[in-house]
């Protein structure tokens, strides 16, 4: 299986209409969040994906609520959105949690706790394909003078789980990041576009 994922794509268009034609090769597209920028132009963002027809999988950014990504999501047939649950596409397990974990200095942003996110992840089936905006914490979550704003829910998520792959964005300074946990790649995305072949 060939996966197409990105994240934080904040309102670029341009970039989401790269995202398009590349998603012409993807078996499957994942965006891990952040589609919006501060809860503006997620429409418009997402309309410009929408013409993505291979099955996609959404997880919100803190820039976006899940119920905001939904509703904007509802006329794009292919696009799946998960936050604390899971859904099997071409025959393969994702799980996705979105949101700023843990919480953000911003009153505006979309977030949750440690222990929220530790509830809403505990129904991650072993060895799925698990889609996070925030990284785990110590892995690809360094930003400023390597000041690490990571989820120790999320590590200790992907410590128990053993999903065969983790993808992140949130932290614009650790895009492109790849790290392991224990046997877990984790990858921090970036609005670019990574192949990962499962």
């Amino acid at each position: 299986m060939r996966v197409l994922a990105f994240s934080d794509v904040h309102r670029d268009l341009g970039q989401c209409a790269k995202l398009t034609e590349l998603s012409a090769e993807a078996d499957v597209v994942v965006g891990a969040g952040d589609f919006a920028s501060v809860h503006e132009g997620l429409e418009e963002t997402i309309g410009a994906l929408a013409g993505i027809e291979a099955p996609t999988v959404l997880v919100p950014g803190n820039n976006e609520t899940a119920g905001a990504l939904r509703e904007a999501a509802a006329g794009w047939e292919a696009a799946t959105v998960l936050h604390g649950e899971g859904a099997e596409v071409e025959g393969v397990q994702f799980f996705g949690l979105g949101a700023g974990i843990p919480v953000t200095p911003w009153e505006w942003s979309f977030d949750l706790d440690d222990t929220e996110a530790t509830e809403m992840l505990a129904d991650c089936p072993q060895g799925a394909f698990l889609v996070l905006h925030s990284p785990p914490r110590g892995h690809c979550d360094a930003a400023g003078e390597g000041s690490h704003f990571g989820s120790p829910a999320l590590l200790a998520a992907i410590e128990e789980r053993r999903p065969r792959y983790a993808v992140c964005g949130h932290i614009h300074e650790s895009w492109g990041c790849e790290s392991r946990v224990g046997d877990t790649p984790v990858r921090n995305l970036g609005p670019s576009g990574t192949w990962i072949e499962l």
